[in-house]
């Protein structure tokens, strides 16, 4: 009975992860609420399970977008090859911020930031800046990724590193830097989406292996709901995906602003005042 309450929890966890990963509202801020009102035990294996499972979204990205990232694709030509690794550079420079500050800080984030307190102060507060930056836009100067140079790709890496306060949200807060530089929104999510692999890749391997040496190997039951998160949160992170750009080809992020205000503000009076 107790592993089909947690194949439950893991299937909900999933879905949770593979919608708000890519959409600007935090997905680790969703992961951690939800399982404050329904724990996934015991408590070091959720922590180690809300990072693993994230390279189920991270196959979704290159699953979608394969041919774009893939150098060595035979039907492309020398320059198309060229613009690839290119973009590829463009990506290891936007991610050196978030990674040399989140493996210094990654104990103290998940010691004393993981927090129900800090995850709806920073949903209300980026929600807001959502709002502003949506209703006073800057001119768009980056309508196409090929003309994003390496500067403002490590402007964006800057950005990123706000989102190493859980609540903040990985995408929203690169597609803000992406706003902030001149980006398209489509540019803005794309750029979110490929600045995200070798980040969340790094963070599952780092999980892995802390896990491991304090903990030791997982069980047969752990290594089951693991498989099953992120097989889960591949398959919706594809539809969330092309949702999200599908949305943002005609219209703004201000609905995920309100939509962080709301539930910050909900935490606040579910956790802390009723």
């Amino acid at each position: 009975m107790s592993f089909i309450l947690d194949l439950i929890k893991t299937i909900v966890l999933g879905i949770i992860q593979g919608i708000t990963e890519w959409l600007p509202v935090s997905s680790t801020g969703h992961l951690i609420l939800f399982d404050s009102l329904w724990p996934l035990s015991p408590p070091e294996f959720f922590t180690v399970f809300k990072v693993v499972i994230q390279f189920g979204s991270i196959l979704a990205v290159l699953f979608l977008y394969f041919k774009k990232l893939n150098p060595f694709d035979s039907s492309k030509n020398k320059k198309q090859k060229q613009d690839t690794f290119r973009l590829w550079l463009k990506v290891i420079v936007g991610v050196i911020p978030a990674g040399v500050i989140g493996l210094l800080l990654d104990d103290i984030i998940e010691g004393y930031l993981s927090a129900n307190f800090v995850i709806a102060v920073a949903l209300i507060a980026y929600g807001v800046i959502f709002i502003v930056v949506e209703k006073n836009p800057k001119p768009v100067t980056i309508s196409k990724l090929e003309q994003l140079d390496y500067l403002t790709s490590l402007k964006i890496g800057f950005f990123q590193c706000l989102a190493l306060i859980p609540g903040t949200s990985r995408s929203g807060a690169t597609i803000l830097g992406g706003l902030h530089c001149g980006c398209s929104r489509y540019v803005a999510s794309e750029f979110s989406f490929f600045i995200a692999i070798p980040v969340m890749a790094g963070a599952s391997l780092l999980k892995l292996v802390k896990y491991f040496m304090a903990y030791g190997m997982f069980t047969f039951s752990q290594f089951v709901l693991l498989i099953i998160g992120t097989t889960i949160s591949f398959f919706v992170s594809v539809f969330a995906i092309r949702s999200l750009l599908n949305y943002v080809r005609k219209h703004s992020f201000t609905i995920f602003g309100y939509y962080r205000i709301a539930l910050g503000v909900f935490v606040l009076l579910f956790f802390y005042i009723l």
